[in-house]
C-alpha cells in the first residue's frame, strides 16, 4: 500500500507542476499567453496523470480488497514484482491513452479565436476553439471513459461491496472498527475524486464557465492537496509525530509568553525603585 501511495503522490505531483504554475499567473494577471505546442504539452500531461490516477485508486481498492476479504493469501498474491507491474501499467495506459487522444487533436485546424476561456488548457474548451469537425476526437474520449472510468468506477464497487460484507462478517466490534479504517482513506480520496469527476463529465455545457472551472480546480489543485493529508491522518506514527509538534510549539509559546510577562515585571519594580 505505500508504494502505491508513493505512485500516487508522484501522479498528484505531476498535476499540481503541470497546471498550478500557469494557472495562478492567469488567475493573478487576469489572463495570459500560451503556446499551441505549450498548450497541447500541458492538456497531454494533464490528460495522462487523470488516467493513471484513476488506475491507482482501483488499484489501490484491489489491495484493500485483499487485505481484509483475503489477509492470509494477501503477501503471496501481492508479492514483490506484481506491485511493480501494476504501477508500470497505470502509467504506461495513462501516456498510451493520452498520446492517442493527442494525435487526433493535432488533426484539428483551430482559426479566429484563439482563447481559451479556462484557468488552464483543458479538452472541451480547447475543442470549442476547433474549426474542424471534433467527432473523432470526441469519440475516442469516450471510448476511454468508458474503460478508465466507468469500468474502474464498476470495479472499485464490486471492491467495497465485497470489502462490506467481509466486515459484517466480523463478530466484534473492535474487529470491524480496525477493518473500516483501513480502507476510510481510500474510500474517502475515491469519493472525492470520482465524485467530482463524475459531475464535471455529466455537467452542461453552458454552465461550463460557473461550474466546471471549479470542479477543475477541485480535481487539479484541491484534491492533490488532500490526498496526501487525509492518508497522513490514518497513519498513527504522523498522528503522534504531529501532536508532539503541536505540544512543542505550545510549549514554546508559553515560555515565550513568561518570559515576556518576567521581563515587564522587572521593568515595572525598576521604575519603582
Amino acid at each position: 500500500m505505500n508504494y502505491f501511495l508513493g505512485q500516487l503522490s508522484l501522479c498528484d505531483l505531476l498535476i499540481s507542476t503541470n497546471v498550478v504554475p500557469n494557472s495562478m499567473h492567469v488567475i493573478l494577471q487576469n489572463g495570459s499567453y500560451i503556446s499551441y505546442r505549450g498548450c497541447v504539452l500541458q492538456l497531454f500531461f494533464f490528460g495522462a496523470s487523470a488516467v493513471v490516477e484513476c488506475s491507482l485508486l482501483t488499484i489501490m481498492s484491489y489491495d484493500r480488497y485483499l487485505a481484509i476479504c483475503n489477509p492470509l493469501h494477501y503477501t503471496v498474491i501481492l508479492n514483490f514484482t506484481l506491485p511493480y507491474y501494476l504501477a508500470f501499467w497505470s502509467w504506461a495506459s495513462g501516456c498510451f491513452c493520452s498520446f492517442i487522444i493527442h494525435i487526433s487533436l493535432l488533426q484539428l485546424n483551430f482559426c479566429n479565436n484563439n482563447v481559451v476561456d479556462h484557468f488552464f488548457c483543458d479538452l472541451a474548451p480547447l475543442i470549442e476553439l476547433s474549426c474542424s469537425d471534433p467527432k473523432v476526437v470526441q469519440t475516442e474520449v469516450s471510448i476511454a471513459s468508458i474503460v478508465f472510468v466507468l469500468f474502474q468506477i464498476f470495479f472499485i464497487i464490486l471492491s467495497y461491496i465485497c470489502i462490506l460484507r467481509s466486515i459484517l462478517q466480523i463478530s466484534s466490534s473492535t474487529g470491524k472498527q480496525k477493518a473500516f479504517s483501513t480502507c476510510s482513506a481510500h474510500l474517502t480520496v475515491v469519493s472525492i475524486y470520482y465524485g467530482t469527476l463524475i459531475i464535471l463529465c455529466m455537467s452542461p455545457g453552458e454552465y461550463y464557465v460557473d461550474f466546471n472551472k471549479v470542479l477543475s480546480f477541485l480535481n487539479t489543485v484541491l484534491t492533490p492537496l488532500f490526498n496526501p493529508i487525509i492518508y497522513s491522518l490514518r497513519s498513527t506514527e504522523i498522528r503522534r509525530a504531529i501532536t508532539k509538534l503541536l505540544m512543542k510549539v505550545y510549549a514554546i509559546e508559553q515560555l515565550q509568553t513568561r518570559q515576556g510577562s518576567f521581563k515587564r515585571h522587572l521593568r515595572t519594580t525598576n521604575c519603582f525603585h
